[in-house]
């Protein structure tokens, strides 16, 4: 069965405001459209790979979890434990619903994290590439936003080869 309705166009949100408020603002988009790419799809369709690379829309969304909890979490706070992203893949213990709510959570802490920080130039407490300093929050935020969108254009193009939906 092909579906080439819409899924529903989220569109970029219209704001004038700090430069921390449109960032978060912009990466809060990005992530919903990003999780609408899991929306009516079996759990089949959802971790079938779309490209020889092995790449499925679950690994996609697990992934940015995964960026999100490195880079914020335990790069720019330094959360304790282990970084999420080396050897990421999809289990079968991974479902649509459990991968989706990583992702909300993961996503929630980032954002807090950004909130409680005092200033956009102030570092994190460490890197995820060695021997560099720790970036900055606005650096972690402009990757963050970068990230999800083009992550955002290869679910599109996954979404689409599935069922023929399109739509950001």
């Amino acid at each position: 069965m092909t579906n080439t309705e819409p899924r529903g166009d989220v569109r970029p949100p219209k704001i004038r405001a700090d430069e921390r408020t449109t960032l978060l603002a912009f990466l809060d988009y990005l992530r919903e459209s990003i999780s609408l790419k899991l929306a009516g799809l079996t759990e089949e369709q959802a971790r079938t790979p779309g490209v020889p690379s092995g790449t499925s829309l679950l690994w996609l969304v697990k992934h940015l979890a995964a960026v999100e909890h490195d880079w914020f979490a335990w790069a720019y706070a330094g959360d304790a434990g282990p970084q999420r992203h080396p050897g990421l893949r999809v289990t079968g213990e991974d479902t649509v619903e459990s991968v989706l709510a990583a992702y909300r959570e993961a996503a929630r802490r980032s954002t807090e994290i950004a909130l409680a920080c005092d200033g956009l130039d102030r570092p994190g407490v460490r890197s995820l590439r060695e021997h560099e300093p720790a970036p900055s929050l606005r650096w972690v935020l402009v990757h963050l936003v970068e990230e999800t969108a083009r992550h955002s254009g290869h679910a599109d193009i996954l979404r689409e080869r599935i069922d023929g939906a399109v739509g950001r």
